[in-house]
């Protein structure tokens, strides 16, 4: 379906009432604007930019990957920062012997 938008004073764009309620759009929602190739613009809400990086991102995972990234760097600087501490107790071991 095509619809008809007016660029108003101050460069507001007025986009038809019946599209916004379409797209879920409320007043004062921000949207993002690109440039197409062709030169036509490209009209996105916030939300459809989070799912298309959550895409790219989700793309990058190996096929088999069913865990959590966030969960792993969680256990990664865990065993980092206990892996801190035991060297400081070294040191501190060995520094006050002395």
């Amino acid at each position: 379906m095509t619809y008809h938008a007016k660029v108003i004073a101050g460069g507001t764009i007025a986009i038809p009432p019946e599209l916004l309620a379409e797209l879920g759009i409320k007043e004062g929602d921000s949207l993002v604007i690109e440039r197409a190739e062709d030169g036509g613009l490209i009209v996105k809400t916030y939300a459809q930019i989070v799912k298309e990086v959550q895409r790219t991102f989700r793309a990058m995972l190996p096929p088999d990957y069913s865990g959590s990234m966030v969960d792993e760097l969680i256990a990664e600087r865990r065993a980092e920062a206990a892996r801190e501490e035991a060297e400081l107790e070294d040191w501190m071991r060995t520094h006050q012997a002395q």
